[in-house]
This record gives structure tokens, C-alpha cells and sequence, in this order.
């Protein structure tokens, strides 16, 4: 499936399964401390730390990969347009968890609840981006 691909719609995929992967081991890693009660937000820090690392090696390395098995060709109209699109289409996702956060914190809800709030927000957003990218590509446009 992936052999028919162009270079944009495989550096989507990547891009979706790393962040997948990672941030969802981060999220239910995160999950886990929250239920126990850890409401302390520097406990949290190392262990997003070390995930952004990996997701930065992980991606870097998935791209150079796809650029070594096929030469990447100059981004088109087409994939521009795909990514607008995309993009406009899930954002709604962020402005919701901006908007739930300062409602969170206008109820004084734990300060490491708010900031988990906001990156789930930031990385749902940015997942839906990823499949409607995916699905553009597959059905044409």
C-alpha cells in the first residue's frame, strides 16, 4: 500500500503512527500518575521530556528512511491544498481544549490537570489533522 504512496502522504503517516505511539504511551503512562493522585506537574516533566526525544529520533529517522528508499518529490498544489484543509478541518479540537483549560482553571482544577488537558487537546488536534490528510490522499482531491 505504502510502495504507491507519494513522499507528502507517507511523511503523514509517520508523522501519525510516532505520534500515536509515543504520546499515547506518555498519555497512559501520564493516567496511571494521575488516578495514584500525583498531582505534582514536575513528576510529569522527565517522562514528556524523554518522549519528545523519542518522537523527534523516531520521526527523524522514518524520514530519512523514506527518503532514502524513494527520492521525496517538491511538495504540489495538491498536497498544499490537502494540508490547508486538514488543518482547518481540526483545529476546532485545540480551540475546544484552550477553552476547556481556562474553564478548568476558572474552576481551580489542579494546575498538571489543565496542562494535560491542553497537550491532549494539542495531540487530538493534531492526530485528526494526520487521518484527514490520510483520507484526502486515499480518496483523491
Amino acid at each position: 500500500m505504502l510502495s504507491s504512496t507519494s513522499y507528502e502522504e507517507k511523511s503523514v503517516w509517520i508523522q501519525l503512527l510516532t505520534i500515536l505511539a509515543v504520546l499515547g504511551a506518555y498519555f497512559a503512562q501520564a493516567l496511571s500518575m494521575l488516578l495514584d493522585g500525583n498531582l505534582d506537574l514536575a513528576a510529569y516533566t522527565w517522562s514528556f521530556l524523554g518522549s519528545l526525544v523519542v518522537l523527534v529520533i523516531v520521526q527523524v529517522a522514518g524520514h530519512v528512511f523514506t527518503a532514502l528508499m524513494a527520492k521525496p518529490e517538491q511538495a504540489d498544489e495538491r498536497d498544499s491544498l490537502i494540508a490547508w484543509k486538514s488543518e482547518s478541518r481540526s483545529s476546532w479540537i485545540m480551540g475546544v481544549g484552550i477553552l476547556s483549560a481556562i474553564s478548568a482553571m476558572l474552576l481551580e482544577v489542579e494546575t498538571v490537570w489543565v496542562a494535560h488537558l491542553l497537550l491532549l487537546s494539542l495531540c487530538l488536534s493534531e492526530v485528526c489533522k494526520d487521518v484527514l490528510q490520510i483520507v484526502a490522499y486515499r480518496r483523491g482531491v
